[in-house]
């Protein structure tokens, strides 16, 4: 079946037109990464908060997106201007992100966990602002199952790319010698600051944003179209295998560092390590395209999270001076991460075809913001289990030393957990309702039933 066309109004979609789609995720991918790597370190290690209230901070601030996230995916989806639906929500989020961001990354005065809650949920608050409809925009650019797939990976390919410039510079800063968490995050707050803005109103400007697709026929919202979402079978196999994914990935990304530290003892080497294992990650993106153009988007996904829990299982191998064993394990370990954020959003635009057949409307924004939330509930229960796990087991990061004991509890939390977490993802993937077929077959219904 053809790639169907934009309206007349709307020009064909480019690699041009993908690569500024992805631009702003250059910097906007910054904004997580640090919070998850640098910050519960950074206010646990540096400025003196227990690492278990830290990570009961940033857990809760992230469940108030339970009450935030549906609320902006309904908005973005209503809200109708001469702009669009979702390019205003861009424009009006990036002052608020910019703000909270530089609150959390460069506190002053007196720090306590109050403040870090207050900030991180504004933080979050103001992600949602801007990333929900980005990410809505992004799977409206195309109808195609193939090409839907390609935007998602330019806009990852500039996150990755984010992430490497980002870890460059912080390789810079360690040779002048500024190896602290304070004067890495001022630095990663001042890129973020700078050149957001910049690359928002270049995207803005420049891209298009198709026209909502509306359908002749009985239409659902309110209650009855809520309960529409809930009978979307593939909607509840992708919720339930982003939050698996998610937890078992934010474990090993919150105690990266610390096992760096305590248990391999170079810890001078973490931003090299990120940066050889990003690189790799976006490295290896056309190869997973190029898997899902074979077996189904839904497979490669499946096999893409496997593939990061079985390297995981050698990690307890790892002990003090091993660095080369544990590089290793965590580069090959994270060449398949880029491609389950671009596979699951490529997956979501199929998803919500099946959901405007049978609601009548087209209700991206809203479906992202409920993947949104468990997504961000992963990240908070991820960070809550790397956290709380090993202080149970008497890890202690303000502790030099620790027994055989402790370090082994902290390396099986680090490797093991995850992998049983994400291999429940598999068998919900496998089978999976909406092949390139089934998309192709919605695609026509819509086509046939549109205003």
């Amino acid at each position: 079946m053809p790639k169907q066309p934009f309206p007349k109004n709307v020009p064909a979609l480019t690699h041009k037109l993908m690569a500024l789609y992805g631009l702003p995720h250059l910097i906007h991918s910054m904004v997580i990464l640090p919070l998850v790597l640098f910050i519960p370190s950074y206010y646990a290690d540096d400025l003196g908060l227990p690492l278990a209230s830290v990570g009961m901070a940033i857990a809760i601030s992230r469940l108030l997106d339970v009450f935030t996230d549906p609320i902006m995916g309904i908005l973005s989806d209503r809200w109708h201007t001469r702009w669009g639906r979702r390019k205003p929500w861009l424009v009006l989020g990036t002052p608020s992100l910019i703000l909270s961001t530089w609150m959390v990354f460069v506190p002053s005065g007196k720090v306590s966990v109050v403040y870090l809650f207050i900030w991180t949920s504004l933080l979050f608050l103001s992600f949602d602002i801007f990333d929900l409809p980005y990410k809505a925009w992004g799977a409206e650019l195309s109808t195609d199952y193939k090409e839907r797939s390609r935007v998602a990976a330019w806009r990852e390919a500039f996150g990755a790319s984010g992430h490497i410039i980002f870890l460059l510079i912080l390789m810079v800063m360690g040779f002048w010698g500024y190896h602290g968490n304070r004067e890495q995050l001022l630095v990663i707050a001042l890129i973020i600051c700078i050149c957001l803005p910049l690359f928002v109103v270049l995207a803005v400007a420049k891209v298009p944003e198709r026209p909502p697709e509306q359908l002749h026929g009985q239409s659902h919202l309110g209650w009855t179209g809520m309960k529409l979402v809930f009978r979307n079978n593939a909607f509840i196999r992708t919720l339930i295998a982003l939050v698996l994914f998610g937890t078992g990935l934010m474990i090993q990304a919150t105690l990266h560092k610390m096992v760096l530290k305590h248990v391999v003892g170079r810890p001078e080497l973490f931003s090299s390590m990120i940066l050889a294992e990003t690189i790799v990650s976006l490295l290896a993106l056309p190869l997973w395209v190029w898997f899902s153009d074979r077996i189904g988007k839904h497979r490669a996904l499946a096999f893409a999270g496997l593939w990061i829990g079985l390297w995981g299982l050698a990690l307890p191998l790892v002990g003090y001076g091993d660095i080369e064993l544990y590089v290793t394990l965590i580069v090959f370990r994270g060449s398949s991460i880029a491609a389950i954020i671009f596979l699951s959003n490529s997956i979501a635009a199929d998803v919500i075809d099946h959901d405007t057949v049978a609601s009548g409307h087209q209700r991206t924004g809203f479906y992202f913001s409920l993947w949104g939330m468990a997504i961000k509930m992963a990240i908070g229960l991820g960070v809550f289990l790397g956290t709380s796990l090993p202080a149970h087991f008497g890890f202690d990061p303000s502790v030099a030393s620790h027994s055989p004991v402790t370090e082994f509890a902290l390396m099986r939390i680090y490797g093991w957990l995850p992998f049983f977490i994400m291999l429940l993802a598999f068998p919900l993937l496998w089978n999976y309702p909406i092949t390139r077929e089934k998309q192709q077959e919605l695609r026509a219904q819509i086509d046939a039933r549109r205003k």
